[in-house]
């Protein structure tokens, strides 16, 4: 369906580039998977740059929706802006993702620099591709030609000398791009012989190639992914623009426009570049997201960049994304704990048994025949999780998980079968998307609708890997429909509710979703909460405590249960920074 243009940069046209270059990069993922040998050959740069679009998507599509609740029309401009930016900060993978995160960070910050404003121009867009180009330089430590950050300045170098609209700007940054990144081999010896283009830069192709998509209403042609000892080309490498109405065969038309070994790097290449002395490097790849000020991160730059190599740290008033890669994993978090709080810790060892490191395909790891995945909303629960044998995915409060992490986690758990426990309702169609694309990879995916991090608690304490798998997943499904649950949480604005209006301020217990106590204190509010619960028969009460629950709560509901309520159990666990002050389970 082609693409109607939009003629400023306004909101949704923010909202219209987002989604068309999740969708390109979804397109074009596995072929830059497949050409990344830089910095370093971990074979992940298109699945990162996919995460990192898809998280900023989602924010904004949060804020159109938000608006949309609310009857209040479109957001402005910097709304959607600054929400893209922090969405692709927060949930920036690796290299590749954090640069994309601050050029989308460098473009937001002018596009929302008059708050007022609800549409910007040619003019203002060229300035915004300067300004991301420049910021993404800044942001790395020792920028390096040939890289994402080469094509970046070539994109803002070629919008500056374009006139007119946003299409012919957008159109001139696209093909100044596309130009940088077929001259990326001669510029890093990694990529010449490999024979292909750098993996970042081809992925701002395919993003800037979505901006021409959302002015003009045009596909841009396919791009080369091979040049020097390689030929092989993607199908369509004409300059020209073709027309958005493309037919089924064109390069637009097809799901996978190249061949699926005519974009990998061969094997004997591969080891090459893995051997050669200027691709041996750290161990280990540090991921962080760290709440600091400025002088800290000053502090952490120079810490981080003795300590290792592909420093980049990106964000900004308050929030920022840490990258590095080191031999000593622990330094660079002790260094983060040191400049603020860092947290979403990720760390990855480019050792073990990985192909596009060893350059030896060492054999599979066996894969375990169940696993179960779950989405958590505490550090605390992460950990009773783990213990009873689920991979997690931590959300935290306002952060969900995008269906790409949960694919992530699946993968992760190395397993034929994969138990799914999104533990939250509005996370209900990302879980089914992520099952939907784990399926199409050969795994075999159940996804129990839980709606709580208590109702997954009950499925797990009945999960038994040695049952079929079918039985399995019943038995599972049963224990989280067969729970109650509710958590008291403070209202953060005035709002109407099932149990009447609610001041910012107010202790909210919210029985199934639904709002059921105002009150003024959480103690009280969560006795009355369990009272209600209670009243209709349980076993077990399960109570997960935030970090802002007082330390009496806990002592008070179990005394309250144990004096008013015979055969009824209590087990109490710390939750950690959860959103939600008390989680609480009636089975």
């Amino acid at each position: 369906m082609a693409q109607v243009p939009q003629t400023f940069f306004d909101a949704l046209a923010v909202r219209t580039w987002c989604g068309l270059s999740l969708r390109a990069l979804g397109r074009a993922r596995e072929e830059i998977d497949a050409i990344n040998v830089y910095p370093v050959a971990d074979g992940d740069t298109g699945t990162n740059l996919y995460l990192t679009a898809e998280s900023a998507t989602a924010a904004v599509e949060a804020v159109f929706e938000a608006h949309g609740a609310h009857d209040s029309g479109e957001p402005a401009l910097a709304e959607a802006a600054r929400a893209m930016a922090h969405g692709a900060l927060i949930g920036a993978r690796g290299n590749s993702g954090t640069i994309l995160a601050q050029l989308l960070r460098g473009m937001a910050q002018v596009l929302s620099a008059d708050s007022e404003t609800t549409h910007t121009d040619g003019e203002g867009l060229r300035l915004a591709l300067r300004h991301a180009a420049d910021s993404a330089r800044q942001a790395v430590a020792h920028p390096v030609e040939g890289t994402v950050l080469t094509v970046a300045s070539a994109a803002a170098d070629a919008a500056g000398k374009a006139e007119d609209d946003c299409g012919a700007v957008a159109r001139a940054a696209y093909e100044g791009a596309r130009a940088a990144l077929a001259a990326t081999p001669g510029q890093l010896a990694v990529l010449e012989r490999a024979g292909v283009v750098d993996a970042g830069g081809r992925g701002l192709v395919a993003v800037l190639g979505a901006l021409v998509e959302t002015f003009t209403g045009e596909v841009p042609s396919a791009v080369p992914v091979a040049s020097g000892l390689r030929h092989a080309r993607v199908a369509g490498d004409d300059p020209d623009m073709t027309s958005a109405a493309a037919p089924a065969d064109s390069a637009e038309g097809r799901a996978d426009p190249v061949p699926a070994d005519s974009a990998q790097v061969p094997a004997d290449v591969l080891e090459e570049c893995a051997d050669a002395p200027d691709t041996h490097g750290p161990a280990f790849e540090v991921v962080y997201l760290l709440e600091a000020d400025d002088t800290a991160v000053a502090r952490l730059r120079q810490r981080l960049d003795g300590l290792g190599d592909s420093l980049v740290v990106v964000g900004g008033d308050g929030l920022w994304n840490v990258h590095v890669h080191v031999d000593d994993a622990g330094a660079a978090v002790e260094a983060g704990v040191e400049a603020g709080r860092p947290y979403r810790i990720r760390i990855t060892h480019f050792g073990l048994g990985d192909v596009h490191t060893t350059g030896a395909g060492r054999p599979a790891r066996e894969r375990a025949q169940r696993a179960v995945v779950a989405v958590v909303p505490g550090e605390g629960l992460a950990g009773l999780y783990t213990e009873a044998g689920a991979t997690t995915v931590l959300a935290r409060p306002g952060e969900p998980p995008a269906s790409g992490e949960l694919v992530e986690a699946v993968r992760r758990a190395h397993a034929r079968e994969v138990v799914l426990l999104p533990n939250d309702a509005d996370l209900r169609h990302t879980a089914a998307a992520a099952a939907e694309q784990a399926r199409t990879e050969g795994i075999r995916v159940a996804l129990i609708p839980t709606r709580s991090a208590v109702q997954g608690i009950a499925a797990l304490a009945v999960h038994e890997p040695e049952r079929r798998f079918d039985e399995d997943v019943v038995q599972m499904t049963s224990a989280a429909g067969a729970t109650r649950y509710a958590e008291v949480a403070v209202a953060e604005r005035q709002s109407w509710t099932m149990a009447g209006i609610c001041q910012a301020g107010d202790v909210l217990g919210l029985i199934d979703g639904d709002v059921a106590v105002i009150g003024s204190d959480v103690t009280g509010t969560a006795e009355t909460v369990l009272d209600r619960m209670l009243s209709a028969g349980g076993e077990l009460v399960t109570l997960v405590l935030g970090d802002e629950a007082p330390e009496a709560v806990a002592e008070h509901l179990e005394t309250r249960v144990r004096e008013s309520y015979l055969a009824v159990d209590t087990v109490v666990y710390r939750g950690g920074r959860q959103g939600a002050v008390l989680l609480i389970g009636v089975e």
